[in-house]
């Protein structure tokens, strides 16, 4: 017996977010300029680092394979809190200001550089974005979702200094708050290794 095909369906609205976002052109990273809205997006690189030399053959001439994939919750919601230290940019700028986090992490990062990385986005209502999110993880496996995780993690607060670096500034040491946590075990030539293998797994 055939399935009827249902739009509403959790998978088929996963995959036309998918879809949508990827239709859009994707833009550098360091020229993306600043537009309202939350959502979902997704980080390119094609670039000369050595452990990722697949996922850059892959992303030229056009970026279709992500390294990262995040989301973002939509506008307002702790506009106005009036807590010192508030970002003065509006919260309803959320998608962007997560962009530009990222942008910041990877010009601190001493061995990538901004200029080889790109994204796409897409501002959805805010209940899809996490359905929108893990549509696009499913399909790709992002390398620094997965393999190397930590590039999305925020600062180490007050008394949490003791904890250990994540794979992430292991293997790209630069932001200043993660000096002041403990060598991993491992090292940055394992994670290389690592990710060398994934991607030698996962790319189509």
């Amino acid at each position: 017996m055939t399935t009827p095909f249902n739009p509403l369906d959790m998978s088929n609205l996963a995959h036309s977010i998918l879809t949508r976002m990827e239709e859009k052109a994707a833009q550098p990273l360091q020229s993306i300029q600043p537009f309202e809205g939350g959502g979902v997006y997704a980080i390119y690189y094609s670039g000369p680092f050595p452990a990722y030399a697949p996922l850059a053959a892959a992303n030229v001439p056009t970026p279709t394979v992500p390294i990262y994939v995040g989301k973002s919750g939509a506008s307002g919601s702790r506009a106005g809190t009036g807590k010192t230290g508030a970002s003065k940019t509006p919260s309803k700028f959320k998608l962007y200001q997560r962009l530009q986090k990222h942008l910041r992490s990877i010009e601190a990062a001493t061995n990538l550089d901004a200029a080889d990385f790109s994204a796409r986005w897409l501002v959805v209502d805010e209940i899809w974005v996490p359905v929108g999110e893990s549509a696009v993880i499913r399909e790709h496996s992002p390398l620094w979702n997965s393999i190397i995780p930590g590039f999305g993690s925020n600062p180490q607060g007050s008394g949490r200094d003791l904890g250990e670096r994540s794979r992430w500034d292991t293997l790209h040491p630069g932001r200043a708050n993660a000096v002041v946590l403990k060598d991993r075990k491992e090292t940055a030539q394992h994670i290389e290794q690592d990710a060398l293998n994934h991607l030698n797994t996962h790319l189509p």
